[in-house]
């Protein structure tokens, strides 16, 4: 398992296949941006290989895409990894994506012979960085204990949730889910802590040590709020967009979530205006700005 092929060189996927050259891996890197192609080559990674030549060349391919529409392009397409892969081949998604693609992926994956797991990950960029990583991954025990190493290169904290090709998806959007609560839940209360007159930097102490705290509360606020600082960690509209999937699953599963469907349209509206492409902190921003706006 010494060449490994990684298809999404942004913000998460160029400093996880950072860490895998670091780990002494030959890394080949594919994305549609060639700036990031350019900067995974100063890394000392290896660009100008086709998804086709790819599949061929490698022993391993993870995939950090932003879409399910990218994820179906670059697995299931003419020119994608599925059609022109060997049997053996382990191919690893760390994207978060709808579960049913997960499930058209592997039922693509076992006509060709090949072993597919459906990994997405927490931890943000900083864990990307870092290795500090959390996988969430669905799929074959086989196939999971064949990736044990390679993922240990990228996170600490690595979960085998089920067979099931969507489980690691659907524990991911959980996650996700609560995450936009906790992210609302800091934007509103600081904005309300502000009005207040209360210094928020005494709130953040005072909170840290009782029940108002959490690991969101602690990134939203010191990374981003205190510093008024928004370039994106994990943007808004892709927690959007996975609070959407959240919704899509509980509609499957006939389970009304009245609570999340108003948090979605929340996050849909902040978007709508805007602040899509800003951290996901950025809704205690919006949330001033309207309160401006009323006054």
């Amino acid at each position: 398992m010494n060449k490994i092929g990684f298809v999404g060189l942004g913000n998460m996927g160029l400093p996880m296949s950072e860490n895998l050259l670091n780990s002494g891996y030959t890394v080949y890197g594919v994305d549609v941006q060639s700036e990031a192609e350019a900067a995974f080559e100063q890394f000392g990674g290896i660009i100008g290989i086709s998804l086709p030549n790819l599949s061929k060349l490698c022993e391993v391919i993870i995939t950090s895409l932003p879409s399910s529409k990218a994820v179906e392009t670059v697995y299931l397409g003419e020119e994608g990894l599925i059609e022109n892969s060997r049997p053996g081949l382990l191919i690893i998604d760390t994207s978060t994506v709808a579960p049913e693609v997960n499930q058209k992926v592997e039922s693509a994956a076992k006509r060709k012979g090949i072993e597919f797991l459906a990994a997405p990950v927490s931890g943000g960029v900083v864990g990307a960085v870092n290795r500090t990583l959390t996988f969430m991954v669905g799929g074959p025990k086989k196939a999971y204990d064949r990736s044990i190493p390679l993922l240990q290169s990228l996170g600490e904290n690595i979960f085998h949730v089920s067979e099931k090709i969507e489980s690691g998806t659907t524990t991911k959007l959980i996650n996700n889910l609560l995450i936009g609560f906790y992210t609302a839940g800091v934007s509103e209360a600081l904005n309300l802590a502000e009005k207040s007159d209360l210094n928020l930097e005494k709130l953040f102490e005072m909170l840290s040590v009782s029940y108002g705290q959490s690991r969101i509360y602690e990134r939203n606020y010191k990374s981003f709020i205190a510093n008024e600082h928004y370039e994106p960690g994990f943007s808004l509209k892709l927690l959007r967009k996975d609070l959407g999937f959240a919704l899509d699953l509980a509609e499957k599963q006939q389970l009304k979530l009245p609570m999340s469907k108003i948090l979605f349209e929340m996050y849909e509206e902040a978007e709508q205006k805007g602040f899509g492409e800003k951290d996901m902190s950025v809704l205690y921003k919006k949330i001033s700005q309207q309160q401006a706006t009323i006054l």
